[in-house]
């Protein structure tokens, strides 16, 4: 069986600031750069087969502070781990998007990427992983978005909070239940 390690890339500026990332290409802070580093430290002895990371800045340096830290693990670039596109909110915080369209902003159609596409996207890496590697221990680095989606997917009887920024949560897939073996840790 396969089981994957998600990890929530580190903190950024904009995150700290509540600012929406989406697809726009935010390099990590000095404090997530440290945080990624610490929890390289805290699975540097664990079995880890590969790491698959988004392109997109925050998480490809989150994931090569880990492969730097766990010796020759292969590390690889996967698009479709790659943010949910939020469209016309990227770049803004709430309080800037209730200015530009109002309390009820989440009802304006802001090009935001449809469900479905990713959904497809969420299957088609998971399809993929459990061909390529059916026995192997991976890490996926992606985003908060994204891994919530990931999270619905392989978890849907639970009703799981957002990940925090980076968080390891590894679940073990199984033919009948996946199993939830370690949520949104965060103690390294």
């Amino acid at each position: 069986m396969t089981t994957i390690g998600f990890i929530r890339h580190g903190i950024t500026a904009w995150n700290k600031e509540g600012r929406e990332q989406g697809r726009l290409d935010i390099p990590l802070h000095q404090e997530g750069i440290i945080a990624a580093q610490m929890l390289a430290k805290r699975i540097a002895n664990e079995q880890w087969d590969a790491i698959f990371t988004s392109p997109l800045a925050r998480a490809q340096q989150t994931a090569e502070i880990i492969a730097k830290q766990h010796g020759n693990i292969p590390l690889w670039i996967d698009a479709r781990l790659c943010e949910i596109g939020t469209g016309m909110i990227e770049g803004t915080t709430e309080q800037e998007r209730i200015a530009k369209w109002g309390i009820h902003w989440q009802n304006v159609e802001l090009g935001i990427e449809p469900e479905q596409e990713i959904i497809t996207r969420c299957e088609t890496f998971l399809q993929y992983i459990q061909q390529q590697f059916p026995t192997e221990c991976i890490l996926v680095v992606s985003h908060g978005d994204l891994l919530q989606q990931f999270l619905q997917l392989l978890l849907p009887k639970h009703n799981l909070p957002r990940m925090h920024n980076t968080a390891l949560t590894v679940i073990e897939l199984t033919k009948s239940e996946n199993k939830l073996l370690l949520f949104n840790y965060t103690g390294h």
